[in-house]
């Protein structure tokens, strides 16, 4: 540690402690795997207090639910969703791997100290959060054509009310061209290892919440601009093969190219329906309190 510090010419931050005590008699190739573990972990737990939430209070769940009208899985759908996309992703564990480590190395991914400060992580995650929601967007544009649809992504859209565990239910083409937006994101702005676990992460956390079929309060749409969240996702299932909501992460890939006229549609007739309502129960309130004067 002390020739570290001696290399840097300063003391290490307490993370800088930290990352080197676990990373520094580890294999490169082991660390740059780790985005794998990180996956897992996220597709796992995250969903899981909703699911509790739909089976042991479903009347909470039902306020929120973006589709109350389609039951919510049994715990056995759910596992079946687990068990499907997860194999699916143990398959293709190894080829895909096998690609990061080729683009880790040439594009220059450290894993060394000194780790990045935070302004330049944050900088990277938004960075390639717009990639990859613009390559994304074309990909998924490309799935949703007549060949495309029906011999690869018809699979995804198997359950038109999504559910977080049926984010990696797919095709394993779709699984396949999915992982092209990583190696090109990283080829264009290289990083630390630790971004990259940090980005896959939250990737795998929205595409989760962009699944899971509710629209709570805190919704990271009221918060970040252009997100598109679950709401805007599950539109996109419920048209099924519909080229409408095509982008992952934001929306204004779609108002750009026009493919959220449908969406937009839809959001005004809600919007009118409301109000409507609104207004006749305002005339019944009166009509009523006439009747009593």
């Amino acid at each position: 540690m002390q020739e570290a510090e001696a290399v840097l010419g300063r003391t290490m931050t307490w993370a800088e402690v930290a990352w080197f005590r676990y990373s520094a008699a580890m294999p490169d190739s082991w660390l740059m795997c780790h985005n794998a573990l990180a996956f897992g972990i996220v597709f796992l737990v995250v969903p899981l207090p909703l699911i509790l939430l739909e089976q042991f209070a479903p009347a909470v769940a039902l306020r929120y639910k973006l589709q109350p009208k389609v039951r919510p899985l049994s715990a056995t759908a759910h596992l079946r969703n687990i068990m499907v996309g997860g194999r699916k992703m143990l398959l293709l564990y190894a080829p895909h791997q096998l690609m990061y480590l080729i683009t880790f190395k040439i594009a220059g991914v450290r894993t060394g100290i000194p780790l990045p400060p935070a302004g330049e992580v944050v900088a990277k995650v938004v960075v390639y959060a717009l990639l990859e929601d613009y390559l994304s967007y074309w990909i998924h544009r490309f799935l949703h054509t007549k060949w495309a649809y029906r011999n690869i992504h018809y699979v995804h859209h198997e359950l038109r009310a999504p559910t977080g565990f049926n984010a990696v239910y797919a095709h394993w083409a779709d699984l396949n061209v999915s992982t092209v937006t990583i190696i090109v994101y990283l080829a264009i702005v290289p990083c630390h290892v630790t971004v990259h676990w940090l980005w896959y992460a939250l990737r795998a956390i929205e595409n989760l919440e962009s699944h899971s079929g509710y629209d709570f309060p805190f919704n990271p749409k009221r918060f970040i601009p252009f997100y598109g969240g679950a709401e805007f996702h599950d539109y996109h299932h419920r048209v099924e093969g519909r080229q409408s909501n095509l982008a992952p992460i934001f929306t204004y890939c779609d108002y750009i190219y026009r493919t959220d006229k449908g969406y937009r549609y839809h959001k005004a007739r809600l919007a009118e329906r409301k109000k409507l309502a609104g207004e006749d129960n305002m005339g019944k309130r009166g009509s009523k309190q006439g009747r009593q004067d």
